[in-house]
């Protein structure tokens, strides 16, 4: 990804003068120091029903903010609302597929390939047309709002029109990650009793796998993919299922207009099935007012957020961030520009050589993003200035280094004269990697580094914000405010609901600890859900509706609420192990101050009550541990007898050491042993969700051999 900005006779050869002028005029800036800000209060203490504890709610509203504008009280009317309000304003844009070609990778792999065009864009009325022919294509099919939709796809232009089509017949949508394997996929579908499933081209063949034992499913509408054909026999696979493509549905309810069925606030609009990190998938049932009620408070803590924004939507659909930033890009009437994590950016895996990623095509403003691939940038980033060395990595360095000072104390340069300096001898062809124009990213979906949040930071020039939420409060809890420089934590509530810490005991948690209250995140207000879909039990176990009737989500994981009114996010009680000297070792937090050594691609690390030490499962970074074998002189048959070698888990385990050692863990906590695992975990094997959060039961499972063998 850093190639852009150190290849080439003109990257960063600069003249001696500017040369010079880099290292001066930093040292003259530093001299001008200036008092550091006054802390601003984003959140405050508030009286609350419920357990007791210690809540806060956003200080810029008084009360909970539930609509974006009146009259927006559900999705469907959002939707019409906002269409007519932007009419011919460009909206969903998608990229025109050129060629597909598959090529053999060096060890023998087939790799597809792409080459995209530039953006082909629908204009609001265009797309509210759309999804009006697609929901009364849905009526000649014989759809009515008793039955439900599942959408079974990855992120594109036609789920968001048949997300919308199903809301103007008041039908509830099922979301499953397309990543789901087929067990947690039946389940899915039967739990729900869903009469019509949505799909792309791709993901029909594991419909057809498992097609005899759906037994609800009536229809399957597929969308067509350029270059991608549908065996013809698949009806005979399927016998009981009537067929029809996106295209036709749309067809169909043209020549056959209907009208609309709009539903309430209090309609359910979405089940959405998580790809859970523990047990089978459960349903969360959104209701259309917790989804608006998110996004029109998100809407207030994005400044200038309008018509002249285009976000980037790669993210999955079925997970509530994409979701909920869609909501929100709707209701702000910005463009929004659809990619894949494989077509991101230039050097992705599958963008065929001088073809441009959907972000150079794109040039977005806005993004939204998960950790591992924050991580994944930060990581790129900093291999490819080492490789470069010489004057190229001390600029960079320096320049980081001079940035860094500025932020995280009082120097004049963090954002005036020697940023637009630093910009341009350094950072502005790594903003090339994500089009140039980003003016903020939101990361969320699992905890981010403060190393990874300062570095893209620093890297990108713009706020990148952490937000906090669960697809139990529909996404919403807490969101960074955009001027707040700080790393590591996660922001005020969101002004739709209330944070509340309440003690734990047990792990030594109270909301009376100095200098911070500390206790589990308790989530209550607008966007908390009704609960999970048939499992009352589960619903009753972490919901709870108060004397004054708010709702309240008990989230299992533990915070504390800085002066300011932030939260952090600190631990979670079911990471929580007891070692057998009576020592705590968090789980989630070794995890994510070991995920900071360059070798480590991933890593889960395990602690039970009968040992004095933990141990680790890691999967290494490839292109890090074979540049390491190579300088070494190391020689090995492939990746996996790379692995296996005990110079290579000796090097790693050296590597781990020191990063718990930067991050001040005990010794306790730094894991004693560890395997290499050669093999990456993708959502596909389903040893991490979609979110590409660890799914540490399925892990545990799958290495249950290996871990015992780290004891031995």
């Amino acid at each position: 990804m850093y190639g852009a900005l150190v290849s080439g006779n003109h990257g960063l050869l600069l003249n001696v003068g500017t040369i010079i002028f880099g290292f001066l005029l930093p040292i003259l800036l530093s001299l001008m120091v200036f008092g550091k800000k006054k802390a601003k209060t984003r959140g405050v203490p508030v009286e609350v029903g419920g357990e007791p504890g210690f809540t806060v709610r956003n200080n810029r509203f008084d009360a909970l903010v539930e609509l974006p504008w009146e009259g927006a009280s559900t999705l469907a009317a959002l939707f019409e609302q906002a269409c007519t309000k932007y009419g011919r304003n460009k909206f969903i844009g998608s990229r025109k597929l050129i060629s597909r070609e598959t090529m053999t990778s060096g060890d023998g792999r087939p790799l597809e390939k792409l080459h995209l065009g530039e953006y082909e864009w629908l204009s609001f009325t265009e797309t509210f047309n759309r999804a009006c022919d697609f929901a009364s294509g849905l009526v000649k099919l014989g759809h009515n709002p008793n039955l439900r939709v599942v959408i079974f796809a990855e992120t594109r232009a036609e789920w968001f029109i048949a997300l919308q089509g199903c809301f103007r017949k008041s039908i509830t949508v099922v979301t499953i990650y397309a990543s789901l394997g087929e067990e947690a996929l039946t389940h899915s579908i039967n739990e729900t009793q869903v009469s019509t499933v949505i799909c792309d081209s791709k993901q029909l063949k594991k419909l057809a796998a498992i097609s005899s034992n759906l037994e609800t499913v009536k229809n399957i509408i597929y969308i067509e993919d350029a270059g991608v054909s549908v065996d013809s026999g698949l009806s005979e696979k399927m016998p009981n299922c009537i067929l029809s493509s996106f295209s036709e549905v749309e067809k169909i309810g043209k020549e056959n207009p209907t009208d609309p069925i709009l539903p309430v606030k209090t309609d359910i609009a979405v089940i959405m099935y998580t790809s859970g990190s523990t047990g089978v998938p459960k349903g969360v049932m959104m209701t259309h007012g917790n989804i608006i009620a998110t996004a029109a408070a998100v809407i207030t803590t994005i400044p200038n957020l309008g018509i002249k924004d285009i976000y980037l939507a790669y993210l999955p659909l079925a997970h509530v961030l994409e979701l909920a930033a869609e909501a929100v890009m709707l209701a702000a009437g910005c463009a929004i520009g659809y990619g894949s994590a494989w077509t991101l950016t230039d050097t992705s895996n599958k963008i065929k050589q001088g073809t441009e990623g959907d972000a150079s095509a794109l040039k977005p403003t806005l993004m939204a993003a998960v950790p591992a691939i924050l991580d994944r940038v930060r990581d790129g980033v900093r291999k490819k200035v080492e490789e470069k060395g010489g004057m190229s990595k001390k600029l960079f360095d320096i320049g980081y280094k001079r940035r860094l000072a500025a932020i995280e104390g009082s120097w004049f340069g963090a954002w005036g004269l020697e940023k637009v300096l630093w910009d341009f001898i350094v950072f502005k062809r790594i903003r090339s990697i994500l089009g140039g124009h980003v003016r903020g990213v939101l990361c969320g979906g699992a905890p981010l580094s403060g190393d990874t949040q300062r570095f893209t930071n620093i890297c990108l020039g713009a706020p990148v914000e952490q937000a906090y939420g669960l697809t139990e409060t529909c996404a919403g809890g807490t969101f960074s405010d955009w001027d707040d420089e700080s790393v590591g934590r996660v922001g005020p509530p969101l002004p739709c609901c209330y944070v509340k810490l309440i003690s734990w005991e047990e792990g030594g948690y109270r909301t009376s600890d100095t200098p911070m209250p500390r206790g589990e995140v308790v989530i209550g207000g607008l966007s908390v859900t009704p609960g999970y879909f048939k499992n009352e039990e589960k619903t009753k176990e972490v919901y709870k509706t108060d004397e004054k009737g708010v709702r309240w989500f008990y989230t299992g994981d533990i915070g504390r609420c800085h002066p300011d009114g932030c939260l952090e996010i600190i631990d979670r009680k079911k990471d929580i192990v007891k070692l057998q000297h009576g020592e705590y070792i968090s789980l989630g937090k070794v995890e994510a101050a070991l995920l900071t050594s360059n070798y480590v691609d991933n890593i889960m690390v395990h602690a039970d009550p009968f040992h004095s030490y933990c141990v680790a499962l890691v999967v290494p970074s490839r292109r890090s541990i074979e540049s390491w074998a190579k300088n070494s002189g190391i020689e090995c048959k492939d990746f996996t007898d790379l692995c296996q070698k005990q110079e290579t888990i000796k090097e790693v385990q050296q590597a781990l050491m020191k990063a718990g050692k930067d991050a001040k863990l005990d010794k306790f906590e730094i894991p004693a042993k560890i395997m290499l695992s050669p093999d990456p975990w993708t959502p596909e094997s389903g040893l991490v969700t979609a979110a590409l959060k660890i799914k540490r039961e399925n892990l545990k499972t799958k290495f249950k051999d290996e871990v015992h063998n780290l004891y031995e």
